[in-house]
This record gives structure tokens, C-alpha cells and sequence, in this order.
């Protein structure tokens, strides 16, 4: 059986606000196989986005390990950890986060040049090719201020692509869609899953979306509650 994707043992979480101490994750054991689909469900304060936060490096437990692809982050100085998350984890975010400046072309190339290892020759190549995949060959040189919403966010799947991450993480990634917009961007990812077997977490809060994925991971009061797979 290969080792997994994502795991975590006994990790805490624990914030000082002053004199107080608040703790967001609590004894959190997971793991996540390779080319699995996961929604990380909770209400707001529930402790769901630092635990995608911890996942993707951007964080650190305050106890705990996390292993990503069987190497334990909590060893990596900030510079490893950096180079770790450009090679293993893609990001997508509620707000997009893209480059006003640049247009699609570049902003999917964007993170290939901070990875290095490509010609810009084949960082455009590359680049084309994602925004083809995720339907937007035909928009290529438009900026995001001349994007849709749905158009935005699917520029961002193909930049979270463009080192070809084993793990793609995404935050509320249709919290500011449409609902139209939102059901084609899961269905994007569901489909983005299953012929790549790429492993996708995705933090929500709704229903209809966590229905995408195939398991679903229920976070209350920083403690795991409820771990389903579906049959």
C-alpha cells in the first residue's frame, strides 16, 4: 500500500491572544491517501482553515507531526518548507489571489518561474496547456479584471497545477461564486481528480459542495468529529 499523501499525528494548535491561550486544533490524527478527495466541513471558528493551513506548510502545529509525501515538516527550516510547497501543493482560494497585472498566461506561469528548472519557452507551453485544460485557451492574454468570477477562479486551478502538485488544496473555492459558476468549478476539480489523481482537500462549509468529494471530515471545536467515506 503507498504511504500517505497527507498525515498527522497528535497535532495541536495553539494561539496566545494576549494572556489567553486559544487552542484550534486539538489532538488532530489524520490521514489522506494519494488521489483521494476530501472535504474538510465546519462552521465558522471550527479550526477547518488552520487545519488546511497546517496541511499546506503555510502554518506550523504548535505540537505534532505533519508529514507530507512521508517527509515530516515540522524538521524542514522556512526555506525548505517554502521549496516543499511549490513542488508537492497547489492553492486555491476563495478570492482568487491573482496577479492584476498579469494575464492569465502569466499568472499560471508565475509559479513555475519561482520553482525554476523551465525555459520561459516551456513555462508558456505549459501554461497554455493548464488554461486549455480548465476551458480558457481562448482567453489566455485576458487580465482577471477582464475575467468572470468562475473564468478567475479556473485561472487559479490551472496556476494551483502549474508545478504539478501531488496535493491541491482549496480554500471556500466557490465562497465568492455564483451557484452556477460554483457546480462547474467542483465539477472541474472532480474531474481534475479522477484523470490526473491528483489529491484534492477542499475546506467548506456547504453541503453541495462537500457532496463532491468522496470522503468528508467533520471539525468542531479544533477536534475531528466525524470522519465518513462514501460507499
Amino acid at each position: 500500500m503507498s504511504r500517505p499523501a497527507v498525515e498527522l499525528r497528535k497535532v495541536y494548535k495553539v494561539y496566545l491572544l494576549g494572556k489567553i491561550k486559544v487552542v484550534a486544533l486539538r489532538n488532530i490524527n489524520l490521514k489522506i491517501m494519494p488521489g483521494e478527495f476530501v472535504a474538510i466541513m465546519g462552521a465558522s471558528g471550527s479550526g477547518k482553515t488552520t487545519l488546511l493551513n497546517i496541511i499546506g506548510g503555510i502554518d506550523r502545529p504548535t505540537y505534532g507531526d505533519v508529514l507530507i509525501d512521508g517527509v515530516n515538516t515540522i524538521y524542514l527550516s522556512e526555506d525548505e518548507l517554502a521549496s516543499l510547497r511549490a513542488k508537492k501543493i497547489g492553492f486555491v482560494f476563495q478570492f482568487f489571489n491573482l496577479i492584476p497585472v498579469l494575464n492569465a498566461l502569466e499568472n499560471v506561469m508565475l509559479p513555475m518561474s519561482l520553482n525554476g528548472g523551465l525555459s520561459k519557452a516551456e513555462m508558456r507551453a505549459r501554461a497554455k496547456m493548464l488554461l486549455e485544460l480548465v476551458g480558457l485557451g481562448d482567453r489566455l492574454y485576458h487580465k482577471p479584471t477582464e475575467l468572470s468570477g468562475g473564468q478567475s477562479q479556473r485561472v487559479a486551478i490551472a496556476r494551483a497545477l502549474a508545478n504539478n502538485p501531488a496535493i491541491v488544496l482549496a480554500d471556500e473555492p466557490t465562497g465568492n461564486l455564483d451557484s452556477k459558476s460554483g457546480r462547474e468549478i467542483m465539477n472541474l476539480m472532480k474531474k481534475l481528480n479522477k484523470e490526473r489523481g491528483q489529491t484534492f482537500i477542499v475546506v467548506t462549509h456547504d453541503p453541495e459542495v462537500a457532496s463532491y468529494a468522496d470522503r468528508i471530515i467533520r471539525v468542531r471545536d479544533g477536534r475531528i468529529i466525524e470522519d465518513k467515506r462514501k460507499n
